[in-house]
């Protein structure tokens, strides 16, 4: 077994590379839509495409389980993202750049989720959370440091931004082999099986409504200091940024606290974001306070995703696979529904309605961590 912490950042470049594929095109995509004529609003559903893709190759990885290891898999998404990366960059046409899409959505789907389940098999007991930390910074850093580099790409062209995630998943590629190879899992972790775990079902449903309202929240947030304060775009990106920094030490501090307190932190973050949220579409007296509050959230996030993974890999060990494939579902189905739901409340009562909503969302995501444990239901674990 490799040590800690090359581990920990053999999978960061895995979900680093996932995630950079997800979003080298947000600030490309007026161009993207310019030269192969068709609208904005068109053009954005390509994160449609590659989400959908992405949730069902995460709730049927659990299938492959039985099939091929886990650094096999691993390698088979960082390869799809490759792919897909390639043929979005010289795709002469939206019909075809939609179907790279399709490839990135697949290789996200099964990279993320392997990832994830890979903390487990391939660290000791004792140095779990700290591994589970360091792989979880991958998505930040790739925020940090890809958008950046997408940026400086694009000023050429929106298709050599694609070169970020080919370059990353190459060098995550390169990382896994010097990996060990996992054995197959003896049992296959297909949805409904995975589901009926005990624990599971409520678990992902907690994950499920954390997800919509922080995914929600990142979706509307560049719209609000827009059109709050009236931010130019490279203003706005410079805030997000710094956001997305808040982040990293949120996950490290976290990390010393998730062993013996997972519970707790599952509720109290998600209430404290519940709080932080509303008061971020309520209360928008400055630029400076509304950034305050949005690091703040981004502080709080990064200790509530690492408390949910840490959970998700205590439960139905021998179906761990089938697990952190419902948990990446659940992210991707996250953006939908925070989407969906911020989109409606925004029409209908602005950014104070806005807030409101998605802090219902992290009320709710507490609930399932509330209730009494249903008989059969793992205590979180001290590891």
């Amino acid at each position: 077994m490799r040590s800690p912490r090359t581990t920990g950042v053999t999978l960061l470049l895995c979900l680093a590379a996932s995630q950079a594929a997800l979003l080298v095109l947000t600030p490309m995509l007026a161009q993207v839509a310019a030269e192969l004529d068709v609208s904005t609003a068109v053009a954005g559903q390509l994160r449609t495409v590659s989400g959908i893709a992405a949730g069902v190759a995460a709730l049927l990885a659990g299938l492959a389980a039985s099939r091929v290891g886990l650094r096999r898999l691993l390698a088979i998404g960082l390869a799809f993202v490759a792919a897909g990366a390639t043929v979005s960059g010289i795709a002469p046409d939206f019909t075809l750049l939609a179907g790279a899409q399709l490839l990135i959505g697949v290789g996200i789907g099964l990279s993320y989720s392997a990832a994830i389940a890979a903390v487990a098999d391939w660290s000791a007991p004792s140095e779990r959370s700290r591994v589970l930390a360091l792989a979880l910074l991958g998505p930040p850093l790739a925020w940090v440091v890809g958008m950046p580099l997408a940026g400086v790409a694009g000023a050429v062209s929106w298709r050599l931004t694609w070169i970020v995630p080919l370059a990353l998943s190459l060098v995550a590629l390169g990382a896994l082999h010097g990996q060990p190879g996992s054995p197959r899992a003896a049992r296959r972790a297909g949805l409904g099986r995975v589901l009926r775990q005990p624990g599971v079902l409520r678990w992902s449903l907690g994950e499920l409504l954390a997800y919509a309202g922080w995914a929600g929240t990142l979706v509307f947030v560049g719209a609000l200091f827009v059109e709050s304060y009236g931010l130019s775009v490279s203003a706005t990106g410079l805030v997000l940024g710094v956001g997305a920094l808040v982040y990293l030490p949120g996950n490290l501090l976290f990390q010393r606290l998730v062993d013996a307190h997972e519970r707790a932190l599952l509720v109290g973050l998600a209430l404290s974001a519940a709080g932080g949220v509303a008061v971020l579409g309520v209360l928008r007296p400055s630029v400076w306070f509304s950034l305050a509050v949005f690091s703040a959230l981004s502080f709080i996030a990064g200790g509530r995703t690492l408390a949910g993974g840490s959970r998700g890999l205590s439960l139905a060990p021998e179906l761990r696979l089938g697990v952190t494939g419902v948990r990446t579902a659940a992210i991707q189905l996250g953006y939908f529904v925070g989407a969906a739901v911020g989109g409606a409340a925004l029409a209908a009562g602005g950014y104070g309605a806005l807030g409101s909503v998605f802090g219902l969302l992290f009320v709710a995501a507490a609930v399932p961590h509330l209730l009494p444990a249903a008989v059969g239901d793992p205590p979180a674990p001290l590891r």
